[in-house]
């Protein structure tokens, strides 16, 4: 493309050419304008002003064809004669006191998507590392105004995940992540899992009322939260959570048997659904398992819960359930009393899975993202950066990529 066309082509609202030049063996191309449109007074909207004095404006525009566009801006300042103050004309698309354009700022944002590192970032932009963190991270915030006012929508989910680690105290502090299922992007994020806190941070999202699901793991402070803040949603367990209630006693009980051998055959077949297994798998499973009462017990409840699952509509899993927790009251074993009180006390939540068939799964792929932000920054020391940048996870990602 011609450099004058290219000249043109950047060009911003209200600015004639006046001039261009590229400098040899460079990358830079200097573009030189004049500001034609003449402004009223912003302090009494008079159009009876006259030029005071004339000043040049220096600022960076989106790389083009690995050539970054410097624009040389001559704009007036201007005195007005009924209020006897002067004032200096806005561009359009440059930030007042800004020395990149609102193009720039975009391209650095979708820079920083892009690329894994900072330095490909520098040399792409040919920006310093101070400007792009600032118009990143503006542009983030921009955006995430644009759907601050979008009320709550039906369904939600709700996980947590380590932030950082406490340096007075050495402890792990938690944020809370709330996804928005409708739109398939996060709602919001808050630093800690103290329901007063998530209270106090979400009450400025409008449409409580019209949450109808609300998805989480077995987690009875979210639970609680969901009940209180959201007063007519239905709270679903995560089916995946119930099922692997189970797996950490069978685990313990067949290393006390075995050893801790990892590579032993037994460890996946006893945690894998014994209705994918093999005929020959199932019958040796349950002939090997007699020997082991509790492990077979265990073993019976945890194919129980499979079976739950595979019940088609709210009735028959609700019978189910009641056989399976009514055959645990009759075991001796600890292991399976305490199961028997977890199912108990969330029966009406794990229940709702079969009115509504919705999961936590997306939440979890959400969760991720966020933790895979932190590992590819190496960990963030600001919050509100890091929120920003969870929030803006693009919405084609469906919690696979940010």
């Amino acid at each position: 493309m011609p450099y004058k066309k290219l000249a043109e082509y950047f060009a911003l609202p209200n600015l004639k050419l006046v001039n261009f030049k590229k400098e040899f063996n460079s990358k830079f191309i200097h573009l030189y304008y004049e500001h034609q449109d003449s402004q009223n007074c912003p302090y009494c909207s008079s159009s009876n002003c006259k030029t005071h004095q004339w000043r040049e404006r220096v600022a960076k525009d989106a790389p083009f064809r690995n050539k970054v566009p410097i624009l040389h801006i001559r704009h007036r300042r201007m005195f007005c004669n009924q209020c006897k103050k002067t004032f200096t004309e806005s561009i359009p698309g440059l930030m007042k006191f800004g020395r990149v354009t609102e193009r720039m700022q975009r391209a650095i944002h979708q820079a920083c998507n892009d690329y894994a590192d900072l330095k490909k970032v520098r040399k792409h932009t040919s920006c310093g590392t101070k400007t792009i963190f600032k118009r990143h991270y503006k542009e983030l915030e921009l955006k995430q105004r644009e759907r601050q006012n979008n009320p709550w929508p039906k369904v939600i989910g709700i996980d947590e995940h380590a932030f950082i680690k406490n340096k007075e105290y050495g402890h792990r502090e938690f944020v809370t992540i709330l996804i928005d299922y409708d739109n398939h992007r996060p709602k919001e994020l808050v630093p800690g899992k103290n329901i007063t806190q998530l209270k106090q941070s979400l009450e400025y999202i409008a449409g409580r009322e019209r949450v109808e699901v609300v998805n989480m793991d077995l987690s009875a402070t979210f639970r609680s939260f969901a009940k209180e803040f959201f007063p007519n949603a239905k709270i679903v367990a995560d089916h995946f959570h119930v099922v692997k209630l189970l797996h950490p006693r069978i685990n313990k009980l067949r290393r006390d048997i075995l050893g801790d051998k990892r590579k032993h055959p037994l460890r996946k077949l006893l945690i894998k659904n014994g209705y994918n297994l093999e005929v020959f798998q199932r019958k040796a499973i349950e002939r090997w398992l007699k020997d082991y009462p509790e492990l077979e017990a265990l073993y019976k409840a945890k194919e129980w819960v499979h079976k739950l699952y595979r019940c088609k509509g709210y009735k028959k899993a609700s019978r189910c359930l009641t056989n399976l927790t009514d055959w645990l009251a009759l075991q001796k074993f600890k292991r399976l009393q305490s199961f028997r009180k977890t199912l108990m006390k969330w029966r009406q939540e794990i229940l709702m899975f079969f009115n509504f068939r919705t999961t936590n799964a997306k939440t979890e792929g959400f969760n991720n993202v966020a933790k895979s932000i932190i590992k590819r920054a190496y960990g963030y020391r600001n919050f509100n950066n890091y929120r920003l940048k969870v929030l803006n996870v693009r919405s084609n990602a469906h919690g696979c990529s940010a």
